[in-house]
């Protein structure tokens, strides 16, 4: 029935981290380290604020833009956490950062027009681009580099062609971050093209020593940057699926077109568990958030210090909540890596080449799990290793 399906999807991989997630689940007892989501349940009175959205009968829809006391409190978020101004105009609550992602890349990109896109990266990006007709533009980024994208290396790609670029930071799957020095080196030579700035910033908040920059802050560049943020990560919201996007007014509205004819709007009950999350958090001055933050980092500094001394060089992550250790001593390629693990100790993770073709000799763990089980799973893959 191949010949009923478009070829442009046929041609797109599908995605290399549900491939072992999918063939661990099958599997009995496996530690699964595979995908980065919390293991920290969503706080109770953002569940009970859902309950009460559903008994009080909020099951219509929204705005396409979403709840306006939702859109007003990312607004104070957004102030408070990361010195951001915005208007409630200026925000649009999406399906998860996932669809902001790709209404971004639909909402700019003509056929044909290209988007940088620094690697490894988030599985999504490139397809999002290749979907809306465009040509996704690799730059590999280096462990010597501290997996930063660099103005050096920009340069080199950048044509007459160029539309957009993906920044991901905190990223994943490196756990590299931007340092404000770095930022605004990249901003001085961003400043003056007109080129669109999609900033993943998911893991804004899961960050460990020194807080994140956005690059939105920075006046010179900031009606064309395209801000994505949204509940999944910081907030344990993952299958709640909120996000939302920060952007100029003429940005946003074309988003808002293709959000209107394919999704119409987020789930009503999902929003106003958002705005508890909101509440919650901006109540006890963010608390929920630092201490699960703390919990990540006991984990990191665990996994980062245990890969280390099995003699897998392992580059320090800064955000979000994996590491990115490289495997060539092994003599094994990324995927050989994985699937001898995991069918030798049942541990999953995933190659590195899932986020890009430099991913190859890394393979990417999530720390987004329990310390019983990063403590099982460290033994485990030490035992791999020793092996090997």
């Amino acid at each position: 029935m191949k010949n009923y399906t478009s070829d442009l999807i046929n041609s797109i991989p599908p995605s290399g981290i549900r491939k072992f997630f999918d063939i661990a689940s099958e599997m009995k007892n496996v530690i699964s380290l595979s995908v980065g989501e919390p293991d920290f349940v969503t706080p109770w009175n953002v569940r009970e604020a859902a309950i009460m959205a559903i008994e009080r009968g909020m099951t219509h829809y929204t705005s396409n833009a979403g709840i306006s006391e939702l859109r007003e409190q990312i607004c104070i978020y957004l102030a408070n956490r990361f010195e951001l101004r915005y208007n409630i105009k200026d925000i649009l609550i999406t399906v998860g950062a996932s669809e902001a992602i790709d209404l971004a890349v639909r909402a700019v990109i003509n056929p044909g027009e290209e988007v940088i896109i620094p690697a490894p990266s988030y599985v999504s990006y490139a397809p999002c681009v290749t979907l809306a007709h465009g040509v996704p533009v690799v730059v590999n980024t280096k462990v010597e580099d501290n997996f930063v994208l660099t103005p050096e290396e920009l340069d080199k790609v950048i044509t007459p062609k160029t539309k957009a670029i993906i920044l991901p930071y905190p990223n994943n799957p490196t756990g590299a971050m931007m340092k404000r020095d770095e930022l605004s080196r990249l901003v001085n030579y961003l400043e003056d093209k007109e080129i669109v700035i999609i900033s993943d910033e998911i893991y804004a908040e899961l960050t460990y020593g020194s807080r994140h920059v956005s690059i939105a802050s920075y006046r010179s560049i900031k009606d064309k940057v395209i801000l994505i943020n949204g509940f999944s990560k910081a907030f344990a919201m993952t299958g709640w699926r909120v996000g939302f996007v920060a952007a100029n007014e003429d940005i946003l509205s074309a988003m808002t077109k293709i959000h209107q004819y394919t999704m119409l709007c987020a789930s009503t009950i999902s929003q106003m568990a958002a705005l508890e999350a909101l509440k919650l958090n901006a109540g006890n001055g963010y608390q929920t958030i630092e201490n699960m933050t703390s919990q990540y980092d006991m984990r990191r500094k665990k996994l980062y210090k245990a890969f280390n001394e099995m003699g897998l060089t392992c580059f320090e992550p800064k955000g979000a909540f994996y590491l990115f250790p490289d495997i060539r001593k092994t003599g094994m390629t990324s995927e050989e890596f994985c699937t001898n693990l995991l069918y030798e100790q049942g541990v999953a993770i995933v190659p590195g080449t899932a986020f890009g073709e430099s991913g190859e000799g890394f393979v990417r763990c999530s720390y987004a799990a329990s310390m019983k089980n990063i403590d099982k799973a460290i033994a485990k893959i030490s035992q791999f290793v020793s092996k090997h």
